[in-house]
């Protein structure tokens, strides 16, 4: 693409007042041709600089802006070429396209995956979980790439996604709804980067047809049965660091994310406090968390296991963080129908039928965020003082039916 700098400005133009010319050049003028612009039609001008170099160039309004197109030197493009390339480039002009984006694709259109790998380097960088990243780059490689993995990001078609996504689309619908919008958001890059001029994502969803919406809760315990999943917990073989993050990730409420992550230098034992920063809470805002007299117990003890030498509190083998499965593969082996971050939903279940504590300090405790903005406005408290009651009285609960004196928990 040859830009307008001052040299060529300056260059006087010879394209004739009045009727667009129609094939204006001849083969004897173009090799004599004196230095400036020199008209053909279609947009096609001869540009001959002061050095005597002679070149193609196109001016043609593309999508409401005006825009020069390069076709080449005259040593390489004769007259008839460079007249079947003016003619092709302003009837796509025409037809709503773009001959310069269509130029950037011939010289270098990524595959689908190599798109993929780009958006995915742009997007993670604003992801705090290293996990999303494997997800975002899984479903694809498992779903999308064994069909369109080596295919031009610009040959993508509607029938190759309707082919990914059929036999997802009401057998596992959250899958396909993630897959989707991966596969959208690719394109869309491609779009934004003009390697295609449209994204078919757009035009699926009526063949596609609507999902159930069905709601799928996370599994969990009834709040009655909790003591006696932490009771089972603490008798069984498991790993030491996986029994006692399970047991704290029930008595803080807490998310397993940020139970697994969890730092000795987030730990204010003489306050009983255990601050997340805002870089690890969900919703990226700090969370403190008052820490009842059991919990306190276990952090010493995950401590005496490897002598607290590392950042975590929760290891296994020479300060590595305990694997992301290890409570969950743990309730599976004592034949505990619950996931993890059910015990949130046991906790929010109990503080309601068992307790007459605000709606608002059990959600602060569970670092729920007030979706009302002007609740939100007003909300600046974290409730803290309320929520260590809150806290404490769910301590006792459980204590009552693991044989723990509930005295200790204080």
């Amino acid at each position: 693409m040859i830009t307008g700098s001052p040299t060529t400005r300056q260059l006087p133009r010879t394209k004739p007042k009045g009727r667009h010319p129609q094939k204006a050049l001849s083969p004897a003028f173009i090799r004599s041709a004196p230095p400036g612009r020199h008209a053909d039609g279609n947009g096609l001008y001869l540009f001959v600089q002061p050095s005597g170099t002679r070149s193609w160039i196109q001016r043609l309004l593309i999508r409401g802006r005006r825009r020069e197109l390069g076709l080449g030197s005259v040593v390489l493009v004769p007259l008839a070429e460079a007249r079947e390339k003016a003619l092709a480039n302003r009837k796509l002009a025409r037809q709503g396209g773009d001959p310069l984006a269509e130029k950037r694709r011939a010289e270098g259109i990524p595959t689908f995956a190599e798109a993929a790998s780009r958006v995915l380097e742009q997007k993670q960088g604003g992801w705090r979980n290293p996990k999303q990243s494997r997800e975002w780059l899984s479903s694809l490689t498992r779903f999308a790439f064994p069909r369109i993995g080596k295919v031009p990001v610009s040959e993508v078609t509607s029938a190759d996604l309707l082919e990914i996504l059929t036999p997802l689309w009401h057998r596992k619908v959250a899958t396909a709804k993630h897959v989707r919008q991966r596969l959208r958001a690719i394109l869309e890059w491609a779009v934004a980067m003009e390697y295609r001029i449209d994204n078919p994502c757009d035009r699926i969803g009526p063949v596609l047809g609507a999902q159930k919406d069905v709601t799928e809760h996370m599994q969990a315990v009834p709040h009655r049965e909790a003591a006696a999943v932490i009771r089972k917990v603490r008798e069984s073989g498991a790993l030491p660091a996986a029994r006692l993050a399970l047991e704290f990730l029930v008595l803080t409420a807490a998310r397993w994310g940020e139970v697994r992550w969890a730092e000795w230098a987030e730990i204010d034992r003489n306050g009983k406090v255990w601050t997340l920063p805002a870089k690890r809470a969900k919703m990226n805002r700090r969370h403190r968390v008052p820490l009842c007299g059991r919990a306190l117990e276990i952090l010493d003890a995950a401590q005496a296991l490897e002598g607290g030498a590392g950042p975590l509190v929760f290891t296994h083998g020479g300060g590595k963080p305990i694997h992301d499965s290890a409570v969950r593969r743990l309730l599976r082996q004592l034949g505990v129908a619950a996931v993890p971050h059910g015990f949130r939903s046991t906790f929010r279940d109990w503080a309601a039928e068992e307790t007459d504590h605000p709606r608002e300090v059990i959600e602060a405790a569970l670092a729920h965020v007030v979706r009302n903005r002007v609740e939100a406005a007003y909300a600046r408290s974290d409730l803290f003082e309320r929520r260590r009651t809150l806290m404490d009285d769910w301590a006792r609960y459980l204590a009552q039916g693991t044989g723990k004196d509930a005295e200790s928990l204080e």
